[in-house]
């Protein structure tokens, strides 16, 4: 199986230093004599007694567990820098069958192996680095490389959770999550949230990313704005930006045009493909708002190959803010995913979950960025 695995070297944020803990409050002082690295390797329980909590509060700290607050945490990792603590990852693992690692599994849609989308690669940055903060490993791997997730990485002690990002036909993929929560596997999934299934979910509010971007639309002018991306069940994010496309058209007094809509999946040669039949339709359109950014990409290039101006004949609006969007050219206005706050609620809930700690799915709020595309002032 091609995968990589993301080390969270524990150790490494360990680093000794030469400074001693000095007294305070009812911390009492370390006794070099009796904790020296040089005269035997220290333990937990050392730690523990040192400042005054259970073992089992020292293992939760140094794991980054969320049943531990921040105050104690910090003073349980500070003392464990000052022993020159180093954890015994494999030797944890057999105590609590737990292997201190999360598998990120991603669904690519792209034929060429070589690229993983870009949307995709800030969540992985930002899920790297949550996960760290926590003290667990990452585990990445593809969707389609497994026919049995949960034997192939929870049953196998591979990882303790996952993380599912992506999912090509949204049909086919219910009928594989709703058999994952029979098993009682412990996964959260960036997407839109079923059943009312608590914690398994978290995501953007995409109903509203598109309300932002067509209202922008609407306030500088155009009218006859196009749609491209799915509308289909099997595409419920795209399903709820076309949704919030049109509430904000209907909002205004416009009824949308069905040949102002072409589906496209989330490609930029689909975006290329679509913005072609567009035009070749000869309907008239001011203005496009595309289900993401790479389809904004793939439609731009469309256009100017017709020899249309973007934004002077026609104003674009992707969704996502991909890394790439910033630089295209013209800039692309687009709906920016928080992935920041997103890697974090993921590994969070994620956590959670693996503690047996009850929580709810996260929706995300979304915002405008306002960039060259759309003819506006950027802002």
């Amino acid at each position: 199986m091609t995968e990589q695995s993301f080390a969270n070297v524990f150790n490494d944020r360990l680093e000794p230093t030469p400074a001693s803990i000095e007294p305070a409050g009812s911390t009492p002082a370390l006794e070099e004599d009796n904790v020296s690295p040089k005269t035997r390797k220290p333990t937990s329980l050392d730690i523990a007694e040192i400042a005054k909590v259970s073992q089992a509060t020292v293992s939760r700290a140094l794991r980054g567990s969320p049943l531990v607050n921040a105050e104690t945490r910090d003073r349980v990792l500070e003392i464990a820098r000052r022993l020159h603590y180093r954890t015994d990852r494999s030797a944890a693992g057999l105590r609590s069958r737990r292997s201190g690692t999360l598998a990120l599994l991603l669904f690519e849609e792209s034929r060429d192996e070589g690229q993983i989308n870009s949307f995709f690669l800030s969540m992985l940055g930002h899920i790297t680095h949550s996960a760290a903060r926590r003290g667990f490993d990452l585990l990445l791997s593809f969707q389609q490389l497994s026919d049995d997730w949960h034997t192939d990485y929870e049953v196998s002690n591979r990882a303790d959770g996952l993380i599912l990002l992506g999912y090509g036909d949204y049909l086919v993929y219910l009928e594989r999550l709703r058999r994952f929560a029979e098993l009682s596997a412990h996964f959260v999934v960036w997407g839109p949230m079923i059943d009312s299934r608590p914690g398994h979910f978290v995501s953007c509010d995409n109903v509203l990313g598109a309300q932002l971007a067509v209202e922008h639309l609407l306030k500088i002018g155009r009218r006859s704005i196009a749609f491209i991306g799915s509308a289909l069940d099997r595409s419920p994010e795209f399903q709820r930006r076309h949704s919030g496309y049109v509430q904000a058209l209907r909002a205004a007094g416009l009824e949308p045009n069905p040949r102002l809509h072409r589906e496209a999946r989330s490609l930029e040669a689909e975006g290329y493909r679509a913005g072609i039949e567009l035009l070749d339709t000869q309907a008239h359109f001011d203005a496009v708002f595309t289900a993401s950014d790479l389809i904004a990409m793939g439609l731009v290039r469309a256009l100017q190959d017709r020899g249309l101006r973007v934004p002077e004949g026609v104003a674009v609006v992707g969704f996502d803010d991909i890394g790439p969007a910033a630089h295209f050219n013209p800039p692309l206005t687009t709906v920016r995913q928080d992935t920041v706050l997103a890697g974090e609620y993921l590994v969070d809930n994620l956590i959670k979950l693996i503690e047996g700690q009850r929580v709810e799915s996260r929706v995300i709020t979304p915002e405008l960025v306002v960039r060259a595309s759309c003819g506006a002032r950027t802002v």
